[in-house]
């Protein structure tokens, strides 16, 4: 209990410093003008011997302070303002936890080192298939033939044959498929087209022909 403690009259007044080497941490009391080492107490373990708490108040602690010998002593340790103390427990908590999570890590590695290793190479000759969905082998020649336009009914409309253009350039247009009955069969004569009648020949040596000499 701090309460038991002569607060008013501290046998030594000064700073605190923590400083790490490795996983252990230490707790420095200083001289605040010439920072000359008062005491020291290593911490391998947070919570636990080396820094206790007390019952009856958040700024004070019991820490154990080693000479280096082996010598030890418990000494209470109080902080005027509440903040500080706050900051003296954070550190160490945040130290430990660096210090758990390297250790975790450390672990992993080893595991991964000491686990099976899987060999993902292709062997001498070895070879693999691929499936790929979607896609349809080209039949016959290198290219796709396009589908002919389809014409009323369903049916295949031909080209016209070559000189079948009228004199003003215009294809006839079909003739109009006659409604179909149920069971009346559609035959040629309906389906036939008409045949263009062919522009005569012009006689296109004509005016050569008259030319003199």
């Amino acid at each position: 209990r701090a309460a038991e403690w002569q607060l008013d009259q501290p046998a030594w007044s000064g700073r605190l410093r923590i400083t790490a080497k490795g996983s252990t941490a230490f707790i420095k009391l200083e001289d605040k003008t010439s920072g000359e080492l008062f005491a020291q107490a290593p911490v391998e373990q947070f919570p636990g011997i080396a820094v206790e708490g007390v019952t009856d108040s958040s700024r004070y602690f019991v820490i154990r302070i080693e000479d280096g010998n082996g010598r030890r002593a418990f000494i209470g340790v109080g902080f005027v303002d509440r903040g500080d103390a706050f900051d003296f427990n954070v550190a160490l908590q945040d130290h430990f936890k660096w210090v758990r999570q390297q250790s975790e890590l450390a672990r992993q590695a080893q595991d991964l080192e000491q686990g099976p290793k899987l060999d993902l190479g292709f062997k001498e000759g070895q070879t693999i298939k691929l499936n790929i969905a979607n896609v349809k082998k080209k039949e016959g020649g290198t290219g796709s033939t396009r589908p002919r336009p389809a014409g009323p009914g369903g049916l295949s409309l031909l080209p016209p044959p070559p000189g079948g253009k009228s004199s003003s350039g215009e294809r006839p247009a079909p003739l109009p498929t006659p409604a179909q009955l149920p069971g009346t069969p559609i035959t040629d004569s309906l389906l036939s087209w008409p045949q263009p009648t062919a522009a005569p020949a012009a006689d296109v040596w004509g005016d050569f022909a008259k030319a003199s000499g």
